[in-house]
């Protein structure tokens, strides 16, 4: 539920957790209060507000994860470059429309969707992460690494800065703002709702760019019907990106997202708490699975 504003003589309300005296929201301003930020993370993430260049730092993280930039050897990458880096297969610096359509298809997307992703990262993003390099575009639409941080569009979360960098502060109002009950994680309508809230004047690219980032995120580590805070940290510096492909290589693979089986099986807990007559769909589905491969789970 929104935080409800209490109206004060003076027209503010007085934020009153750890360590701040001083007005945070105001009455004429109901989202101030609605959305409130994350206030004491400075307990667990020293100086929040200033952005790190290559780790992805969480109050359950307050060191990133540097096991996976040793590990790759990141270090020299900003956060947003070790996000693309999945893609970069041959640590060229630059992501061909094929890097992309094979990153895609070990995530477990199928070959529509690949294609999709493809097209729509490529054809829109190169071109910004070329002017790094030239002002020509580039025949191939390939992806310029070095210059990643160009394509950073507007009505985001602002969790990645103009540089590509990581702010934490950003990252915690997330779930401060738009985690309703402090579950640790966020649902499909309360990132729909951060999206929304997100959108700048005048910026339709930006809008339907949250809708795809956010989306695919939802559809690759959501865990009934929830992305979960440090799932979503792993995106934001790539590391779960090389997570979820190492599950799908393993026998055990891949036991997050939308898949077959939610597909099938969407709505039917809610039918049968209204005892619906409809029968269950999880043996259909397990046969449906058996004939085809994990690659194609995804729908």
């Amino acid at each position: 539920m929104p935080v409800r504003v209490v109206p004060r003589d003076d027209g503010q309300v007085v934020d009153d957790r750890q360590g701040v005296d001083f007005a945070t929201a105001v009455s004429n301003c109901p989202p101030t209060a609605e959305r409130p930020q994350a206030i004491d993370i400075d307990v667990d993430i020293d100086k929040p507000s200033i952005a790190r260049a290559n780790l992805a730092v969480s109050t359950e993280q307050p060191e990133g994860s540097p096991e996976y930039v040793d590990a790759l050897d990141l270090k020299d990458y900003t956060v947003l470059q070790q996000h693309c880096m999945f893609w970069d297969r041959d640590r060229d610096g630059e992501i061909w429309p094929q890097d992309t359509f094979i990153g895609f298809y070990e995530l477990g997307f199928n070959l529509f969707f690949c294609l999709l992703a493809t097209l729509v990262i490529n054809l829109n993003f190169s071109y910004p992460t070329r002017l790094g390099v030239s002002y020509i575009p580039d025949p191939y639409f390939r992806l310029y690494l070095p210059s990643i941080h160009k394509a950073k569009h507007g009505s985001d979360s602002g969790t990645y800065d103009k540089e590509g960098r990581f702010v934490p502060q950003a990252f915690e109002d997330m779930f401060s703002k738009w985690d309703r009950g402090d579950k640790g994680a966020l649902s499909a309508g309360e990132l729909w709702n951060m999206i929304a809230a997100n959108r700048l004047a005048a910026d339709p690219f930006g809008w339907a760019a949250g809708i795809f980032e956010f989306g695919v995120t939802w559809l690759l580590v959501q865990h009934e019907g929830m992305v979960d805070k440090e799932d979503l940290r792993g995106i934001y510096d790539g590391s779960m990106f090389f997570k979820v492909r190492d599950a799908y290589r393993s026998e055990k693979g891949w036991n997050k997202g939308f898949g077959l089986r939610e597909f099938f099986n969407l709505g039917r807990e809610q039918l049968a708490k209204k005892k619906s007559k409809f029968p269950s769909l999880g043996g259909v589905v397990s046969q449906v699975e058996k004939t085809v491969t994990h690659k194609l789970r995804r729908a």
